[in-house]
């Protein structure tokens, strides 16, 4: 099992003192989290809350999901960097490739790329992307991200895109994971079909084990089953070193953790030592004893 801190909507002057000390303590990743901009009215609701609210957004911190990668990344040596998740189809897929590959190559191939829909139309109205066919759009972008970061020429004729010949430098010596997030039947055929894995949003265990069986089953069916896949998870098994094991035997390959209610709509008022001793401690209570 690989282990995933996460932390978001916090000081940004914490970020790379909580990187430092994730690295320290053994974790194999941090997550960094995407939003655009929050809207002063709209009717959109969150997936992933009981009561759609989004709220718990509004006066939060979002340093720019490549920026904030790219400063943590040259602050560390072995972490690795996964946006959690960056909402793909709002941007143009040539200029993700671009952000992706460079911030890739400075942090020695130490990035790994979440994507996502987004939840809002209004991340698409602003930036004058159309909601429909929203779905499409992201299939297309994926398949732009694969051929361009390799360095080669590349083209792509797509319903959406139409893209002559061209090619990136630099780009990093390995290819950069595509993880698909989302809980609907689309996004976990996406992750299967286009993706490297899939990354949970969080839920119940219940949950969680109808969507494990819908991606192996899946795999199944698209003849992925013996192929590489990662699978990220938010779970409150991974806390204890049992429930570690029972996420192992589930197929799980990587845990993601963190210390404190995301979705709490006060702001975060933690101190810096006291993030660091909660990162710490699980690593010396759980990490430790699952070897």
């Amino acid at each position: 099992m690989r282990f995933t801190y996460a932390e978001a909507m916090t000081d940004p002057a914490f970020y790379v003192p909580l990187a430092q000390a994730a690295e320290e303590a053994g974790y194999h990743g941090m997550s960094i989290a995407d939003s655009l901009c929050y809207p002063k009215e709209s009717d959109s609701v969150y997936p992933y809350t009981p009561d759609g609210s989004r709220e718990f957004l509004e006066n939060k911190a979002f340093v720019e999901a490549f920026v904030l990668a790219t400063a943590l990344g040259m602050a560390t040596t072995t972490l690795r960097f996964t946006t959690f998740v960056l909402k793909l189809p709002i941007r143009p897929p040539v200029l993700v490739a671009k952000q992706a590959t460079s911030v890739a190559y400075m942090i020695d191939n130490r990035l790994s790329l979440g994507i996502g829909l987004s939840p809002w139309p209004d991340d698409f109205e602003v930036l004058g992307v159309p909601w429909e066919r929203r779905g499409k759009r992201t299939n297309e972008a994926i398949d732009i991200l694969r051929g361009l970061v390799s360095g080669d020429y590349f083209e792509y004729h797509g319903e959406i895109f139409d893209l002559p010949a061209i090619k990136l430098s630099p780009v990093p010596s390995e290819p950069i994971p595509i993880l698909v997030g989302g809980h609907s039947d689309a996004a976990l055929r996406r992750a299967v079909v286009r993706g490297d894995g899939w990354m949970h949003a969080g839920g119940g265990d219940e949950e969680l084990d109808v969507l494990l069986a819908k991606l192996q089953r899946m795999r199944r069916e698209e003849g992925r089953e013996n192929s590489p896949f990662e699978i990220h998870v938010i779970s409150p098994q991974a806390y204890t070193v049992d429930g570690i094991r029972r996420l192992e035997d589930k197929g799980v390959t990587d845990v993601i953790v963190g210390f404190r209610d995301p979705y709490s709509v006060a702001q975060d008022t933690e101190p810096l030592g006291q993030k660091v001793a909660a990162l710490t401690h699980y690593a010396e209570t759980v990490m430790s004893n699952c070897g």
